[in-house]
């Protein structure tokens, strides 16, 4: 059940207690699929499923008390698990989660007093992040794979550069006047400034293209520093961490099933 270890009173504070409860239920309906599914016996009495601050999540009962320390997450999800499709159960399961998250934080907000600046703030905070059932449903527009890492399908910060410059033919002796001499200078100096220009402008686009690249799993942005791995099946990007896959064992893997793609061909008992 969930144990309120501290009670966050900023807007920072609510908003990192939110996206940790969000990373739990996304790891629930994502990579530790299977076992959510499983934790889900409709023989069960009542279950909801909870997100915690320190990323994790639980099945289990509602708390007994009444009313609940916190709000509670919606009741008797294991009851629906063998009535309808797997993926339109998740997507409930993800709609009624996102609904739970915001109640929690404003009801953080509302028992320590935010007002309407700081209400502001934490719901652009959050809403700057796609919602659970965006992440479970595919509806987040996750960028297929980049071009320049067609061959390993994972991203790293390593980038080849491409080298533009190359040394200038010979020239002729001839005399030049100082004017001539200083429209040349000029005009080699602006051939640099673009090659450069040109290099920076590459760059960035390739920045942009990642940066706006997220995780199918944490619905997190690109890091160059982290490695990546792409489906070959949805062609959607997933942190290594998030699917449990490192570089080394990506090395072995010739084809990479995302934990969604592979519980989509499970049979499921009548």
């Amino acid at each position: 059940m969930d144990s309120v270890a501290y009670n966050p009173r900023t807007v920072e504070e609510v908003f990192r207690d939110f996206k940790g409860r969000r990373a739990g239920i996304i790891r629930a309906l994502t990579t530790d699929v299977e076992e959510f599914y499983r934790a889900c016996d409709p023989e069960r009495d009542n279950l909801c499923l909870y997100g915690f601050p320190t990323e994790q999540w639980e099945v289990n009962l509602p708390a007994e008390e009444v009313p609940p320390e916190l709000p509670e997450p919606a009741l008797g999800i294991n009851f629906a698990r063998d009535g309808m499709q797997e993926k339109d159960w998740l997507g409930m399961v993800a709609v009624h989660s996102d609904v739970w998250l915001l109640s929690v934080a404003y009801y953080f907000g509302a028992r320590f007093g935010f007002d309407r600046s700081d209400r502001k703030r934490l719901f652009s905070m959050i809403n700057e992040l796609p919602t659970i059932f965006e992440i479970v449903s595919g509806k987040v527009n996750v960028k297929s794979q980049p071009t320049n890492h067609s061959n390993t399908k994972t991203k790293s910060n390593s980038k080849p550069k491409v080298q533009n410059s190359h040394p200038k033919p010979a020239k002729p002796p001839k005399r030049e006047t100082k004017k001539e001499e200083e429209e040349e200078e000029e005009e080699d100096q602006g051939g640099l400034d673009e090659e450069r220009g040109a290099e920076e402008e590459d760059d960035e686009e390739d920045e942009e293209e990642h940066g706006e690249t997220l995780c199918g799993a944490c619905g997190e942005n690109y890091a160059a520093d982290e490695f990546w791995i792409c489906c070959d099946i949805c062609e959607k990007w997933f942190h290594g961490k998030c699917v449990k896959v490192t570089p080394a064992r990506a090395e072995h893997i010739k084809q990479y099933k995302c934990p969604t793609c592979s519980t989509n061909k499970r049979t499921r008992p009548s």
